[in-house]
């Protein structure tokens, strides 16, 4: 009796990795001035422990001190994603707003218009979708 092998759905990464090296540049370049040197810190940090990992099964955040904090979103949970570009349109920032009301900010994200396209492609929305919901009748 032969048994049928267990499907395995593979998680792909899209994008790993930290936040843009130009943020710390940017930030330790204005930390030379007193009134810059809580940002150069803050990306000092976000250099340090923040780690972005967006696959095609969902989106991780891992960051806070020491990288001890860590978020998990899967994209039938996302209502609305929100990008600002930074450093000349190099890298920007993310604000995955989701159907809970929560938020998830991700700050100096790399290739962030590219990843904005991919996450959006994955999103369960309802206003996506070409067919209308069901049960209800068109007034005529």
């Amino acid at each position: 009796m032969t048994t049928a092998p267990p499907i395995t759905l593979q998680e792909e990464v899209f994008y790993e990795g930290g936040p843009a090296k130009g943020d710390l540049i940017m930030n330790l370049i204005f930390g030379f001035t007193l009134i810059g040197l809580p940002f150069a810190v803050g990306a000092i940090v976000r250099a340090l422990w923040l780690r972005f990992r967006i696959t095609n099964r969902r989106v991780s955040v891992t960051g806070g001190w020491l990288g001890r904090d860590r978020s998990q979103v899967v994209y039938n949970q996302i209502k609305e994603v929100r990008v600002v570009p930074r450093g000349l349109g190099a890298w920007g920032d993310m604000c995955l707003l989701l159907k809970d009301g929560a938020r998830l900010e991700m700050r100096g994200v790399p290739r962030f218009r590219e990843l904005e396209t991919f996450i959006k492609e994955r999103m369960d929305t309802p206003s996506r979708s070409s067919t209308p919901p069901s049960g209800f009748a068109v007034a005529s």
